[in-house]
């Protein structure tokens, strides 16, 4: 009986400050079956999620990134009640609350503002993230992270170039810092010095942390979560709430989805290419399914979700993520027939409860630097 090739699994976790709690679930979700990335990779909230995945065994992972996002969380003060009314209080209130005292086991305000500081350090950002580094190395092994038996990939800015940097275990030992970095979301977060270079978030660049991570795929059959954040397709807005809000989600969701579709794109002319070398023997095929999963939650339709750190939301993004993993995991698109001798790429996206499998578009992705 020939056993089946291993198929390599990557997740893909893109930034979105307190809405990242979606992930959590989606990876839930995928523990419950069993299934274990092979690579991670990430940008701002979805580098400090790969890195706790990355940085821990598979029998804690899920464990300490639901610890994480205890821990830098507030209870709610009026979420409790039901209705649109109370949580968009409740998000005002998370909102303010962050502005104000920050976020417990995550950023602080510095104590005299910036604007009056000197140049410096403290005149760089409103608040000091010296409180998520000790919360990094709290809850992650970086002697585990950097072992090499999983892979992981973050993004970051270098603020001197203005080129997305990918910070690789593969290459170079992670530290604290380079996830910090990958976060360090100005002007709230001060830049992040790592060599010589300072660093900002990598979703000024790029959001999505795909294009380095299928880069480098190996061959074979490879499957590619990609964790929304930000949801592409919505209503016209009717209130100016719903103004600031949809305009947050098409910046963000719009170049996420080119960006697939830009790979796919750019994994086909490659595999077209090298066709003839696959025939000689030469080269390997490789299949990628790129499986892109939107966050898509009622609750988050104000301006300051993204910054709505009560616990009510984050569960309810938590379980948005599980449920819509399950989706994924019970129609297993990836499993259909395999794609023609020579590999290539599909999009199936997964959204309202369906799954789609979609023609390719776009344009190819600027290239990164490696580090």
């Amino acid at each position: 009986m020939t056993t089946p090739p291993k198929i390599t699994t990557a997740l893909a976790l893109q930034g979105g400050g307190a809405l990242g709690a979606y992930q959590l679930g989606a990876y839930q979700a995928l523990a419950q079956e069993g299934i274990e990335p092979d690579w991670f990779s990430g940008t701002s909230i979805g580098a400090i999620a790969a890195a706790i995945l990355a940085g821990n065994p598979p029998t804690e992972r899920a464990a300490k990134l639901q610890e994480f996002w205890h821990e830098i969380s507030r209870p709610d003060s009026v979420g409790l009640f039901p209705g649109k009314p109370f949580q968009r209080l409740q998000t005002q209130v998370s909102y303010a609350e962050a502005l104000a005292f920050g976020q417990p086991n995550f950023f602080t305000p510095r104590p005299v503002n910036p604007l009056l500081a000197l140049p410096g350090p403290d005149a760089t950002s409103f608040y000091d993230t010296g409180p998520l580094s000790a919360t990094l190395e709290r809850l992650i092994s970086f002697t585990r992270l950097n072992d090499g038996s999983v892979r992981l990939m973050l993004g970051a800015t270098d603020i001197a170039t203005a080129v997305l940097t990918v910070f690789d275990n593969a290459k170079t030992r992670i530290c604290a810092d380079h996830v910090l970095a990958s976060g360090a979301l100005p002007p709230g977060f001060p830049p992040v010095e790592i060599g010589g270079a300072f660093y900002w978030d990598g979703g000024l660049l790029s959001n999505t942390p795909l294009d380095f991570i299928v880069e480098a795929l190996p061959a074979g059959h490879n499957v590619v979560f990609v964790i929304n954040l930000w949801q592409a397709a919505g209503p016209v807005p009717q209130t100016l709430d719903e103004v600031l809000w949809r305009e947050k989600q098409i910046q963000f969701a719009t170049r996420a989805n080119m960006q697939v579709d830009a790979m796919a794109n750019r994994l086909r002319v490659r595999h077209g290419q090298s066709a003839a070398a696959t025939e000689n023997g030469t080269a390997e095929p490789r299949q990628v399914d790129l499986v892109q999963i939107d966050l898509r939650s009622e609750r988050d339709q104000f301006p300051f979700s993204d910054v709505d750190f009560s616990r009510g939301s984050i569960e309810e993004r938590r379980a948005a993520g599980f449920r819509d993993m399950r989706t994924a995991l019970t129609a297993q698109p990836w499993a259909a027939p395999p794609l023609p001798a020579h590999g290539g790429a599909r999009v199936h996206r997964v959204a309202d409860g369906r799954v789609a499998t979609e023609p390719l578009a776009g344009e190819p992705a600027p290239g990164a630097r490696f580090a």
